[in-house]
Formats: structure tokens, C-alpha cells, sequence
């Protein structure tokens, strides 16, 4: 027999056996009463019982009514809370536990909704972490076998003296320096990653001159990107003193993630990435562009996802963690600023990114803040 059905009977038992038991002592004292009358006066009596009958049946009314109260405060939110126990312990947590009224069975129903949803929401949380740690080692696992396989074809073609003039091996051996340049950063994208999922980046913030900073990374991008065919333009209109507050790194990392990214998708030769730092108000805008394939308007909302992908494709040349721009994201905004992307198929991309300047108000509380240590 069920929990439930038990404490009902033994409800009903307890609320009942006194009832039938006092009535009958009722009767039975009664009668016991009428007969002494009787014998005592000698006189024959009618016996009427009906006001003890009424008296009885009064009674067990108002047993009727308790035991439903009771039934209605106490059994049915046992029920119910019993129900949720069970499905709880057989691993389903989507239902709901409803409440009505107050007193302690509600208070008690609430707390077990409250505890529900949270054990709901840990398991939610608990069950992407395992879908995107799956995708993780899927994506990582086939993006590092391609360059190994690259490696290995041209190493054997050494060996068995394929590269029979200086060019080809100069060829080979640069084929071999890019491939393995890739799997690098695959190995640091995914050395970011694990620290973003335990929240633990490295960051060593500084004062940063803007005009400096960007033009360093853009002698950088000019070198990397003429390497490989790509026109590259750069604009700075921010005055000299401005400054920001960053980790240099991270910013770099930044930058050449989505540079990288420009890198894979232009899709033809003669390409063009361009980029442009720009004074607005109390902020700093970092445009960087290319003429790219572009990004299809349906994929746009979801770059920044982890794992996205606009090419879903495993037969990608392109490849990529997925994690790349999830990446960006997370350092942008933990320099408090913010980033976004436009694009058009077969035009371009476009990767906006705005970071608070560092002002004459923080430089002040930075001072006080010197001075209070």
C-alpha cells in the first residue's frame, strides 16, 4: 500500500473509531439512564432517543468536516509533495509543485519547488557542459588531425626525396612551419577556453596609449597579412593622449583572432582587411573589416556562441575550434566593453568593438585610491 493511501486509512481510522465508539457509549449509557428512571419512579416512559441522535449526528458532522479540513491542509500536500519526491528520485524534475493557501505544508511545498529548480537548473547546466565539452573534443580532435596529416604527408615526402630541388623543400618546410603554427593555436585556443570555463584569464590590466598600442598591432597585421596577398589599411583618428585601460595580451589576442578569422573566409585573392580606431565621446571604437564571403544574416545573432559555426560542414578547409570569437567576446566584455558584428553575404564582415577610455575622473580615484593604500 502507498504512503498516501495509508495515512488516509489511518486518518479516516483515527477520525472514525472515536466517533462510532462514543456513540455507541452515548446509547448505551443513555438507554442505562431511562431504564433507572423507569424502575425509580415506577412510571412507563416513552423513550425518545432523538435528541441524542441529534446530538450524535452533530457530532459526527463535525468530524466530517475536520477530517476533510485535514484532508485538504495535510493529506493532499503530502500527496502531492510525495509524488514530487518520487519523481525527483527516479531523475525527473520537469514537472511543477503547485501550492495553495499558506501554513507550513505550503511553506514546506514552496521550499521543495525552490530546491527542484535549482537541481533542474544544475542538471540544465550540467548536461550543456557535457554536450559542449563532447563538441569540444570533436572539433578539436578533427581540426588537429588535418595538419598532422598535412605534417606527415610532406615529412614523408622528404624522406623519400620528393623535394628534390631547394624550392620544393623551402616549399615542404614552410608547409610544414604553417601547419604546425595552426596546431599551436588550436592548443591555445583551447588552453583559453579551459581558463574561461573555470574563469580564470590571466589578465595583467594597464594604462594603455591608444595611438601606441594600435599602431604597434598594426605593423604587425601589415607584415602577416601582405605575407599572405592581403591588402591591409589602417586609420587612427584618436588624439594622442587618450588612454585605455587593458591587458595588452589579451587585446592582441583579440585582434588577431578576428584578423584570423578575416584570414579564412576572404575566400579569393587580392583581399582586403582593414583597421580603424576611432574617438567617440567617452569611448573608443575598433573597427575591423573584410571583403570577404560574408556571413549569412540567419547565422549573425549565434557567432559569438560557443562552438557556432556558420559552416557546419566537417569537410571544412577552414576548420576552427568554434570557440574563437566566444572567446573575443569574453575578453571584450571583461575590459567592460562590448562587441558586435555586421555583415553581408559576399561583401564582407564587419567587427565592431567599443572600450571605455580611461579618464581624468578614474585617473583621480586611482590617485586617492594610491594615497587611502
Amino acid at each position: 500500500m502507498k504512503f498516501k493511501s495509508k495515512f488516509t486509512t489511518l486518518i479516516i481510522t483515527a477520525m472514525l473509531v472515536p466517533v462510532v465508539a462514543g456513540c455507541a457509549v452515548i446509547l448505551i449509557f443513555d438507554r442505562i439512564r431511562y431504564m433507572q428512571v423507569k424502575e425509580e419512579y415506577h412510571i412507563d416512559l416513552p423513550y425518545n432517543s432523538y435528541p441524542v441522535l441529534i446530538g450524535m449526528a452533530v457530532f459526527v458532522i463535525s468530524c466530517i468536516v475536520a477530517s476533510l479540513i485535514i484532508h485538504r491542509k495535510w493529506i493532499r500536500p503530502i500527496n502531492r509533495l510525495n509524488d514530487a519526491i518520487s519523481r525527483a528520485s527516479e531523475g525527473d524534475l520537469n514537472f511543477t509543485v503547485e501550492t495553495e493557501g499558506g501554513g507550513e505544508m505550503s511553506e514546506m511545498l514552496n521550499n521543495f519547488e525552490v530546491m527542484r529548480v535549482r537541481l533542474k537548473e544544475s542538471l540544465d547546466d550540467r548536461l550543456l557542459y557535457e554536450k559542449d565539452n563532447r563538441e569540444l573534443i570533436s572539433n578539436i580532435s578533427h581540426d588537429l588531425k588535418t595538419p598532422i596529416t598535412a605534417i606527415k604527408g610532406y615529412v614523408e615526402g622528404i624522406m623519400d626525396g620528393v623535394a628534390d630541388s631547394p624550392e620544393k623543400m623551402d616549399k615542404y618546410i614552410r608547409t610544414i612551419y604553417n601547419k604546425a603554427n595552426d596546431m599551436d593555436h588550436l592548443i591555445n585556443e583551447l588552453t583559453v577556453y579551459s581558463q574561461i570555463d573555470m574563469n580564470r584569464i590571466p589578465y595583467n590590466f594597464h594604462r594603455l596609449n591608444v595611438c601606441e598600442y594600435f599602431n604597434d598591432c598594426a605593423d604587425e597585421l601589415k607584415d602577416e597579412l601582405e605575407s599572405k596577398g592581403i591588402e591591409f589599411a589602417y586609420d587612427n583618428n584618436v588624439p594622442p593622449e587618450v588612454l585605455i585601460i587593458g591587458d595588452p595580451e589579451q587585446l592582441r589576442r583579440v585582434i588577431n583572432n578576428i584578423v584570423g578569422n578575416s584570414i579564412k573566409y576572404i575566400g579569393h585573392e587580392n583581399g582586403h582587411v582593414s583597421l580603424k580606431v576611432e574617438d567617440i565621446s567617452d569611448s573608443i571604437r575598433i573597427e575591423l573589416s573584410d571583403d570577404g564571403k560574408g556571413i549569412p544574416a540567419a547565422d549573425l545573432p549565434n557567432i559569438f556562441d560557443r562552438f557556432y559555426r556558420a559552416d557546419a560542414s566537417r569537410n571544412s578547409s577552414q576548420g576552427g575550434s568554434g570557440i574563437g570569437l566566444s572567446i573575443v567576446k569574453k575578453i571584450v566584455e571583461d575590459h567592460g566593453g562590448y562587441i558586435w558584428a555586421h555583415s553581408n553575404e559576399n561583401e564582407g564582415t564587419t567587427m565592431n568593438i567599443v572600450l571605455k577610455k580611461y579618464t581624468d575622473v578614474d585617473r583621480r580615484g586611482n590617485d586617492e585610491q594610491n594615497i587611502d593604500n
